[in-house]
């Protein structure tokens, strides 16, 4: 088993001026420099929407989870920085847990699929739930990938934590680091998106995975939740749909 390379020149703490500048820049890109601006003003406004005292109350509707395994994997607790940061990037939310067995329950009935020789990578990871409720299923190893150091810290802190009867894969690992940098693991994979990128960083990451299959050929699944920039995953011809609801999709490369 190949160990998981560590990032290398990610910066420890990214900020909300650099998020800003990379969201306006792609924004700008296909909108020009003034649609670019008033796409960055309305993101600024949603998170003052976002911010008021009804809406942070809603977030902690999804606690039944944490309460049930001692862990802290909500959205509600988390600092008003890294959800400005969320905003620019992908704000944070966890999975439902019945959701997110449908969709793995669906690849191993449909597909028949051996979950024992493959990774589970999940790009975008947050507190770490999903890497949590993937243990449920027996795979190589569990990987999550998260930008902001905070939530990587409470992921780790999440999977030392962790303990449920269900539990068959053991080797859990949260990185912090940039998800379009990551050098993917050789190995099969089965890799979680729940919109973790802006549409640059998604086909930035579409052309690293593409590469990476073509450097080492083995079977690797998509899923995508919530999958909001789909167009620009099909638009990829090394990737086929396989499966899906208006809440998923799934890709075979």
């Amino acid at each position: 088993m190949a160990p998981i390379p560590h990032m290398a020149n990610v910066p420890s703490s990214p900020t909300i001026f650099r998020a800003a500048v990379n969201y306006w820049r792609s924004s700008a890109a296909t909108s020009g420099p003034w649609g670019g601006t008033g796409s960055l003003v309305r993101k600024f406004w949603d998170f003052l929407l976002e911010s008021t005292p009804s809406r942070l109350r809603q977030r902690y509707g999804d606690a039944d989870y944490d309460w049930d395994y001692r862990v802290n994997t909500t959205s509600a607790a988390v600092g008003w920085r890294d959800r400005l940061i969320g905003v620019l990037n992908s704000p944070y939310q966890p999975t439902e847990p019945d959701l997110f067995h449908e969709m793995l329950d669906w690849l191993k009935k449909q597909e028949s699929l051996d979950f024992h020789g493959f990774t589970f990578l999940d790009l975008g990871s947050g507190k770490g739930r999903t890497l949590l409720m993937a243990s449920d299923y027996p795979f190589r190893r569990i990987v999550g990938i998260e930008l902001l150091p905070n939530l990587d810290r409470i992921a780790r802190e999440n999977l030392r934590q962790y303990k449920s009867e269900s539990q068959q894969c053991f080797s859990l690992e949260s990185i912090c680091g940039d998800a379009t940098r990551f050098p993917l693991p050789k190995e099969p994979l089965l890799i979680y998106l729940f919109n973790p990128f802006p549409e640059s960083g998604l086909r930035v990451f579409l052309e690293m995975l593409r590469r990476s299959k073509e450097e080492n050929p083995r079977t690797v699944y998509v899923i995508y939740h919530n999958p909001a920039l789909e167009e620009a995953v099909t638009e990829s011809e090394f990737l086929r749909k396989i499966g899906g609801t208006h809440q998923y999709s799934i890709f075979v490369v």
